[in-house]
């Protein structure tokens, strides 16, 4: 029974893992796909500021990336270190 119960928690443990990693990526995705629609909205006003708009996309995108590699890391981690 002691071990059965063992069992359970250590199955429901990884998938709590899992369901981080994923739900990191999935929020990852979301937050660069509403900085595109912004800075598509914002070069469609104003044509002449692209470059400047293009370079501030880029950086924030590079940062949200990180963040969710860094949060998808801490789960792969948390899944194979014990």
């Amino acid at each position: 029974m002691v071990i059965l119960q063992a069992v359970a928690g250590a199955a429901l443990g990884k998938l709590g893992i899992t369901f981080g990693a994923a739900l990191a990526a999935f929020a990852a995705g979301f937050g660069i796909g509403k900085i595109g629609q912004a800075a598509m909205e914002a070069i469609a006003r104003q044509p002449e500021a692209a470059g400047n708009v293009r370079s501030t996309l880029i950086i924030a995108a590079g940062m949200i990336e990180g963040a969710a590699l860094f949060g998808i890391i801490v789960c792969l981690l948390a899944l194979f270190v014990k």
